[in-house]
């Protein structure tokens, strides 16, 4: 790969006598479909009566892309190589971008695409940016959300994050663009790396065929999904689709994320890429040794993605930026805005900054108006009792009976002060399926 040394591939951990099927016997081509597990288990067919991921562009940032692959090439946009500046087209050996891309939008070949391999979104676009390490990937962040990428995909981690690379993942959600980064193939903990590490990414571990955590799968507090990564079938780069591999690692279960989330933002192109997330997350199912687990778990997240639940269940919106977490370049920006976590708080954040708007725009008001009211009243009181006192010792000051008092009121003649009598006659008594739905 022509990525840097400390760049590790979170998905070509290709399997010892991986199974490679080679061009034109039509068996070969059923076993290819058939081998593609993931499509059962998720219902795929269901799905794709639903929604295909169309309209929606995925920008996947990886080692390079094979443009003649018969089962992507038709899905695949022009992208941009960050590299040397030449074609998206991989270097010698590297497959990776090609795979992933694949899982994602592979639309198969043949009649009607019934041959080769099929992505989970086999309508969506595929923005193709080969990236290298040696100088981040801010660049490659920039242009994909630039050119309007929906979700962005990079199943690739480094030991090393840098400034630059924060801000650019705080733009993208800013442009509500949902990053899906893998968490890493060690099986360790504490070992998520970058950009997983970032505020405002969706870090993805991986499973097997019956939903269990796959051994190698990093885990950690920064993990919110799972999501297939063991056994999975892609199209080889370099033979033009003629020949296929399997491979496990995470990269491909972000694959499949990022897939999830065209799907979702194809069906419902008003949610957020919170929003989006928050589908996905309130959705996840659990393999039954994992129930009873306190969620999020640094293995498996909220659980793993079942796409057909995400786009046919009733779940309510929620929050702008959902279970991610904000950078905080964007905590001012939004009173929803906060350090991300389970999409349940929702209602507690919701009840805190209603609770702040009583008090700036209700309660202090009022309070400022009886601390008025209470001063004029002590001032009236004060001054009645001056006026009482002197005109107990020498009537009105300046007045004589029957002409007008300073406040304007005529002072009948025998009245001893204070405020005017009631007239004679007034009223005296007026008051005021593990993987399926």
């Amino acid at each position: 790969m022509t990525f840097g040394r400390s760049l590790r591939s979170a998905g070509s951990a290709f399997l010892a006598g991986s199974l490679i099927f080679l061009a034109a016997p039509s068996a070969a081509a059923d076993l290819v479909r058939q081998n593609q597990w993931v499509l059962e288990k998720l219902e795929a067919e269901k799905i794709w009566e639903i929604s295909q991921g169309e309209g929606v562009t995925v920008a996947v940032i990886d080692d390079g892309f094979d443009t003649k692959n018969q089962d992507l090439r038709e899905n695949l946009l022009k992208g941009k190589d960050f590299v040397d500046g030449g074609s998206v087209d991989p270097a010698e050996g590297d497959v990776h971008g090609t795979d992933m891309a694949s899982i994602i939008a592979a639309h198969g070949h043949g009649s009607q695409g019934r041959d080769g391999v099929k992505g989970l979104a086999p309508k969506a676009k595929i923005l193709p940016i080969r990236s290298d390490l040696s100088s981040g990937w801010a660049d490659s962040i920039y242009y994909a959300v630039d050119q309007g990428a929906s979700v962005i995909n990079i199943s690739v981690w480094s030991s090393r994050g840098s400034s630059q690379d924060a801000e650019a993942m705080a733009y993208a959600l800013e442009k509500d663009v949902l990053v899906v980064t893998a968490s890493g193939n060690e099986g360790e903990s504490g070992s998520i790396g970058y950009p997983g590490w970032y505020p405002g990414v969706l870090t993805v571990g991986a499973v097997d065929e019956e939903g269990e955590i796959w051994s190698k799968s990093n885990y950690g507090s920064e993990v919110m999904l799972t999501a297939p990564g063991v056994g999975i079938l892609t199209p080889k780069a370099g033979n033009s689709g003629s020949a296929y591999h399997v491979s496990d690692g995470t990269s491909s279960s972000a694959a499949h994320v990022s897939a999830a989330a065209a799907l979702i933002r194809a069906k419902y192109p008003d949610l957020t890429a919170g929003q989006v997330v928050n589908r996905l997350t309130k959705t996840a199912g659990l393999p039954d040794s994992a129930k009873g687990t306190s969620l999020p778990d640094e293995k498996y997240g909220y659980g793993y993605i079942r796409p057909l639940a995400a786009l046919t269940e009733n779940i309510p919106a929620g929050s702008k930026y959902g279970p991610l977490k904000v950078p905080e370049s964007l905590q001012s920006s939004s009173p929803e805005s906060g350090s991300g976590g389970d999409s349940g708080s929702d209602s507690r954040a919701g009840s805190n900054n209603t609770l702040k708007r009583i008090l700036v725009f209700v309660v202090a008001p009022v309070f400022l108006l009886l601390v008025v009211v209470t001063i004029v009243f002590v001032i009236v009181r004060i001054f009645r009792r001056k006026n009482n006192r002197t005109q107990t010792e020498s009537g009105w000051h300046g007045s004589q009976q029957g002409q007008p008092s300073p406040y304007g009121q005529a002072v009948p003649p025998g009245n001893t002060g204070g405020f005017p009598p009631q007239q004679q006659g007034s009223n005296q008594n007026q008051s005021s399926g593990p993987w399926g739905p």
